[in-house]
């Protein structure tokens, strides 16, 4: 679904970068008490430094409070949990070589059976095709937040199938696809925002690119004037200090918005300074952004970032309370906030407990084995969570062809008092 290396990091950002590192030193074991050989493991692998930190804290937290109050048991199956660290601290992100490790690590982990990850696309690209090739498996894994199409359909060249090396499919998500959340971005721009030209950069990622793409075909369609050029518009280099020289140049196309096809980690902040240094604030040249800047506290508190515009490849949590605000989602969020004292930062915590909820249906229709729970997912009709049962408030079925959720649920944000206020639901058309 991540941040500049080479800037201070404030005093309150630090503190929840120290305790994302001892979450990571706690998952060089299992995280619920006393460990047992009988018991199955599930895991969750996503970037526990960085700032991304808070997003998937509130994801590990909602998740062991939703194997709390299922007793830690699957069916017939005592359940175990276990968080992976798939960032690094020099890189303040997810990455590569710490995603190719963990994978290695879920491999010989024998008593796991599933993964609930991961958050970043790029990591997700890693891994999968290693626990694909997992000893009495594949092994099942599960994302709340991936949202590049070619995971799970065909996009890029050998996609999907290069990330099933055993021929059989084992990864699937509970979120929608960039295919339909560029789109729906770039309807909303033309539609709503009345937008007649734009600019498009990337950071350079397999997320990035892939949204950027998106977008930048609907928006050609919905005949806004796309200044930047090629399918993915132009990459930032994660790496500079300063954009003033790269948004000089975008002013003299006279863009009516810019839109960011990436992650904030990859500095998003100083893009977005820059931005609004040289083009001006957001009601000047609006920008928009897909959820690979939602649920960051330092991205809402920045001046700059006001009134910009973001997507949320799903439904945001209160568009979901509202939904079914007697369901079990509006519960669930009401127990979260009483045990850690708020609420979830950002909506993919209440997605990353959907995932489980599969996996733990998929666990308990199984035989215990990786081969059980993954086949329990992708193979006769699959699994179908409940609208009364679902954290989403509505049904949730996994496509055992495919992997994908039959919910393309897309909301529209905007920064505003420096929090992500939803505006509405979007449909894809």
């Amino acid at each position: 679904m991540n941040r500049k290396t080479n800037r201070k990091v404030p005093m309150k950002k630090l503190s929840k970068i120290v305790t994302g590192l001892a979450v990571a030193a706690l998952a060089a074991g299992v995280l619920t008490g006393c460990s047992s050989s009988n018991k199955l493991i599930i895991s969750t692998d996503l970037p526990l430094q960085g700032s991304a930190f808070d997003s998937n804290d509130s994801t590990n937290k909602a998740i062991q409070l939703y194997l709390e109050q299922q007793g830690y048991k699957a069916g017939d199956y005592e359940l175990e949990f276990k968080a992976y660290d798939n960032a690094t601290a020099a890189k303040g992100s997810w990455d590569d070589a710490k995603c190719a490790a963990n994978a290695q690590e879920h491999v010989a982990n024998k008593n796991e059976v599933a993964i609930m990850g991961t958050y970043n696309s790029g990591c997700a690209k890693i891994i999968a095709p290693v626990v694909n090739q997992a000893p009495d498996g594949p092994m099942l894994m599960i994302s709340n937040a991936n949202t590049n199409p070619g995971l799970t359909k065909t996009w890029d060249a050998g996609e999907p199938e290069k990330y099933f090396p055993s021929g059989s499919r084992s990864y699937a998500r509970v979120c929608t696809t960039d295919d339909n959340q560029g789109a729906a971005a770039a309807q909303f721009a033309a539609q709503d925002a009345k937008v007649k030209s734009v600019y498009v950069l990337n950071d350079t990622e397999t997320y990035g690119q892939g949204v950027a793409r998106a977008f930048t075909a609907e928006a050609k369609k919905q005949g806004i004037k796309v200044l930047s050029s090629g399918e993915y518009g132009e990459g930032w280099d994660k790496k500079q200090t300063d954009y003033s020289a790269l948004f000089t140049k975008i002013k003299a196309l006279k863009p009516e918005m810019v839109y960011f096809a990436g992650i904030f980690d990859n500095n998003g902040g100083q893009l977005t300074k820059d931005k609004v240094k040289v083009l001006g604030d957001n009601t000047k040249v609006k920008l928009m952004a897909p959820d690979g800047f939602t649920g960051y506290p330092e991205f809402n508190e920045l001046p700059e970032a006001q009134g910009a515009y973001l997507t949320f490849a799903g439904l945001s949590t209160d568009l979901l309370l509202a939904n079914n605000p007697n369901g079990a989602g509006a519960k669930f969020v009401a127990d979260y906030k009483a045990k850690y004292g708020s609420d979830p930062v950002g909506s993919y915590p209440i997605y990353g407990v959907a995932a489980v909820q599969v996996i733990l249906k998929a666990i308990a229709a199984s035989d215990g084995t990786r081969k059980g729970v993954r086949d329990a997912v992708f193979t006769g009709s699959g699994i179908t969570i409940s609208a009364d049962e679902s954290v989403l408030g509505k049904d949730l079925a996994i496509d055992p062809a495919s992997g994908d959720t039959s919910a393309i649920d897309i909301t529209i944000e905007v920064v505003k008092d420096k929090k992500e206020t939803t505006l509405k639901a979007w449909t894809v058309q």
